[in-house]
């Protein structure tokens, strides 16, 4: 174990063994391991998304096996997914990646202004497909803020019991925030505080923009001159927000975009400290040559000292 792992795992001593060796093991996978860098590739698209909208551009992605595939490939750290898919891939590729268990989802059926995620896995199937984490989103910013909360304290003690990882994807939205807002970098910070608040050991935020949503944090960001200009410097303000750094804040590649965005976003993410990405759309969507030969570029960036 090299002393940046050892580093990133001290953060986190009061955790049982089973956990940090989950942990560890997300760390010292693929390309990236013993960096402190990670690329993850999740694939929760078709149940948040629904099946045409994430997969008609490359038809193989209807398979979960192609999706676990490409990330044991392309030499990703992990892969995270629905219960259904990873029962398709668990028993074939066991030990082969770390898979994360996504254990509550949404959908767009029905189009609330406060979402609100099923809880659509346990503890229990995470352990019984032997996974190494599992994954929860919540809504900063959502009326029922509350309940999401409490089921992820619930699930997360739990997880932690069993030896597992805790992933939370923080992604404010809801009669709270303005559209705009929900990427905002206030609004971003808050959510990555938030969520390590919650216990995650690894947090997954959207990469901030240099709007600034709430009057009351506006006025701090003015009177303190928090950089926020760059995208690099918006990230460092986020990953500072959880803990200094001492939580792992990686960012999503959003909604599908061109090859020299996605390249110079992730740039940008490296250069603000980001401990690195989780690439779905941009990726998968891609035909299976083109997907790998945009993760090599991804992961050669986060591969630069």
């Amino acid at each position: 174990m090299n002393e940046r792992i050892k580093e990133i795992l001290s953060w986190y001593s009061g955790e049982n063994p089973g956990t940090l060796r989950n942990l560890y093991r997300i760390l010292m996978q693929g390309r990236l391991g013993g960096t402190g860098k990670m690329v993850i590739l999740p694939v929760d698209q078709g149940f948040e998304h629904g099946p045409a909208r994430s997969f008609a551009p490359n038809p193989a992605g209807y398979d979960p096996v192609y999706h676990v595939k490409l990330a044991i490939e392309a030499g990703l750290n992990a892969h995270a997914a629905p219960l259904g898919s990873i029962e398709v891939i668990a028993r074939e590729y066991a030990g082969q990646i770390p898979l994360i268990l996504k254990a509550n989802n949404h959908d767009v059926l029905n189009q609330s202004s406060d979402p609100i995620p099923a809880v659509t896995a346990s503890v229990e199937d995470a352990l019984r497909l032997g996974c190494s984490a599992i994954g929860f989103t919540i809504y900063p910013g959502s009326s029922n803020f509350k309940q999401m909360y409490e089921e992820i304290r619930a699930m997360a003690l739990e997880a932690k019991r069993a030896g597992l990882v805790v992933v939370i994807w923080s992604y404010p939205r809801g009669s709270g925030l303005s559209k705009k807002g929900e990427t905002a970098v206030d609004v971003v910070a808050y959510a990555a505080q938030i969520a390590a608040q919650l216990g995650a050991h690894m947090i997954k935020v959207k990469p901030p923009t240099e709007h600034i949503e709430l009057e009351e944090a506006k006025k701090v960001y003015e009177k303190y001159n928090i950089p926020i200009s760059t995208l690099a410097e918006r990230v460092r303000h986020v990953v500072q927000s959880a803990f200094d750094g001492k939580r792992i804040v990686i960012f999503s590649g959003g909604p599908a975009k061109g090859k020299e965005e996605v390249l110079e976003e992730i740039r940008q993410i490296k250069e603000g400290g980001g401990f690195g990405s989780i690439v779905g759309r941009n990726t998968f969507q891609r035909p299976k040559e083109e997907a790998l030969k945009l993760l090599d570029e991804i992961i050669s960036i986060y591969e630069k000292d």
